[in-house]
Formats: structure tokens, C-alpha cells, sequence
């Protein structure tokens, strides 16, 4: 499976850059998950790299295949310079780790919650998964593995997690869109949600 992660870093490098820094964390019984950091401009993007090793498994299955089933990484944008962000690293890779560790299924419209903020002074805790494609593009794999998707991840404060969960993701990405949020922002507070 090392050449997955070849393919993977290769469609990294080739939608967003050179990375300019990586870090490694392993969790007891998981595979080891890398966290890339690119930067672009004023923009920095922390991208999983690990993650799709292993396809996902539906946690009720009695048996994981090991070949079949979805594949993900995960990536995260943010205004540079602002916040200390580059403490998201070990966030995100407990989040890419999920899948192993917790048995979840990760795909879009589903919330991610570390319990802490994501980096020191973040108003956010967990994360909303969007839709992939935009910044980089599905990666296909020989048959019968499923294509890595790269997921983006939108920061959540609690209450916008909450609200998430009572009136569903794409209601929360409008009332984003329709109040002008810039979801980079790594010190932005909640948007109005009256």
C-alpha cells in the first residue's frame, strides 16, 4: 500500500505545491499518518497524508475488506500569519486516524469534533467535511480500490456544530455563504445563527 501514498504525495505536490513542512504522529494499533503543510501566498493548507492507506469500513461489517470501501485524505485551509495553526497538526491526524481507531466513515456533510480547539485561542473544536474535488481532484486507483477523495475541512465553532446538527450541513454552508464568511479566518466567531 506504500504506493497509494506515493500517488497520493504526487497529487498533492501537483495541485498545491511543494510542501514546506511535515509532521508524523502514530496512535497505538494505526497506521502512521503524515500532515503536510503547503503555503500559498497568505494562504496555508495542512493536508493528511495516511489516511487512505486503508480503504474505510462500515463499522458494522463483520469483517473489513481490505481492498474495497472508501479512501480519503483530508485537508485543511487557513489564513497564514494570523494564529499559531500549525498546531492543527496533531488534530488533524487524531481526525485522519479515525477511521482505524473509532471504525467511521468520513464523507461529506459529516462533523469532526477533537473536543479541544483546533490550535491555541481557535474558537473551533470540530470541523464540517465538504464536498471534494474543488482544490484537488480524485485520485483513481487500480480496480477494485475505490478513488482517494481529498476532503476539505471548514472550521465549526460549538454552536455552529450544534445548529449543523439540527438543521444539516448544507443549511449551515448558506447561511455561511449568505453572511460573507470567510471560513479561512483562524480567529473568525460564529456567524449569526438567529
Amino acid at each position: 500500500m506504500a504506493d497509494v501514498l506515493a500517488l497520493v504525495e504526487a497529487r498533492l505536490r501537483t495541485a498545491l505545491g511543494e510542501p514546506d513542512a511535515r509532521a508524523a504522529v502514530t496512535f497505538l494499533g494505526t497506521d502512521r499518518v503524515e500532515v503536510l503543510r503547503f503555503t500559498d501566498g497568505d494562504v496555508v493548507r495542512y493536508a493528511t497524508l495516511g489516511m487512505s492507506v486503508q480503504p474505510m469500513a462500515d463499522p458494522t461489517a463483520a469483517l473489513a475488506d481490505p481492498v474495497k470501501g472508501p479512501r480519503a485524505e483530508l485537508i485543511l485551509s487557513v489564513r497564514g500569519g494570523v494564529a499559531d495553526t500549525d498546531k492543527v497538526l496533531r488534530p488533524l491526524a487524531v481526525l485522519a486516524a479515525s477511521p482505524q481507531v473509532e471504525g467511521l466513515i468520513v464523507a461529506p456533510g459529516a462533523s469532526l469534533d477533537v473536543g479541544e480547539p483546533l490550535w491555541p485561542g481557535a474558537q473551533f473544536t470540530s470541523v464540517l467535511v465538504a464536498e471534494p474535488g474543488g482544490l484537488v481532484e480524485d485520485l483513481e486507483l487500480d480496480e477494485p480500490m475505490e478513488p482517494v477523495r481529498f476532503l476539505p475541512l471548514l472550521p465549526m465553532t460549538p454552536n455552529e456544530g450544534a445548529w449543523k446538527r439540527v438543521h444539516g450541513a448544507q443549511a449551515l454552508q448558506e447561511r455561511w455563504l449568505n453572511s460573507g464568511t470567510d471560513l479561512r479566518d483562524p480567529l473568525r466567531k460564529s456567524v449569526s445563527l438567529d
